[in-house]
């Protein structure tokens, strides 16, 4: 893991993105809430870029302290956490081993305790299948992380199988419990009505479960892809919450 960009001055959040793909996915969300006032670190995982390769085999607590070694490498104390589908569970684990450091934890796409349908878990393992025709690949990204009628295009390319073997290991291997709740860290998640990934009972049941402070965002005409689906309405949740904080840079 090593830091893709670092723009904006203020309260600095720290981005992971979904499995097997690029924390250049947040590119226009980064930008958003650089204007509205925040320093933005996209943390890009090992296994993206030939010069970053992925770990061998690595859990979710080595992921989050690969974020901490991220931020200590900045001096960087206290920070926000944003992940996407698999990033939030690394960002979740952050906040659950380092809550010290932890200001707030936004969610995107929250998975863990409610899984998806089969048709759409087989589909995201279709989107990194080279052999498969375009076309097929193309519909299997549909079925996994766009709601019907978004354009699946824009993720055909970006998928990174080397990243995505080492995370998805990490997920099998991991304890539910450890990061489920991210307790006591102010957490806002945004979900997608149509996420078939990660279905909107995940959202809700963090909501009800956690003691901490909990914002609950559900978005129509979104699935697990979100950031392209979207991109207006995430910015405007995330970045009303985040000034809702009063966070020092």
């Amino acid at each position: 893991m090593h830091i893709a960009f670092d723009i904006g001055t203020g309260p600095p959040v720290l981005l992971h993105p979904s499995l097997g793909r690029s924390v250049h996915d947040f590119d226009g969300l980064a930008n958003a809430l650089d204007h509205a006032g925040f320093r933005v670190v996209g943390l890009e995982p090992g296994g993206v870029e030939p010069s970053d390769p992925a770990r061998f085999s690595c859990s979710l607590a080595d992921f989050a302290m690969e974020v901490i070694e991220c931020a200590g490498s900045i001096e960087l104390d206290r920070f926000v956490v944003l992940g996407h589908a698999f990033g939030n569970r690394i960002m979740r684990n952050v906040a659950s081993y380092f809550p010290d450091r932890v200001n707030a934890i936004v969610l995107l796409g929250a998975g863990g305790k409610f899984h998806g349908d089969p048709e759409a878990r087989a589909a995201v393992g279709a989107t990194f299948d080279a052999t498969l025709s375009g076309t097929d690949r193309l519909a299997a990204i549909s079925t996994a992380f766009f709601a019907p009628g978004n354009d699946p295009a824009v993720w055909i390319d970006g998928w990174y199988p080397a990243a995505r073997d080492v995370q998805q290991a990490a997920l099998i291997a991991a304890e539910q419990s450890d990061w489920w709740l991210a307790e006591p860290s102010p957490m806002l998640i945004v979900q997608g009505l149509q996420d078939r990934a990660a279905p909107p009972a995940n959202g809700q049941a963090l909501l009800e479960e956690r003691m901490g402070p909990t914002t609950l965002v559900e978005l129509d005409n979104c699935g697990h892809a979100m950031l392209p689906e979207q991109p207006e309405l995430i910015a405007s949740a995330v970045g009303s919450f985040l000034m809702s904080l009063s966070l020092e840079s």
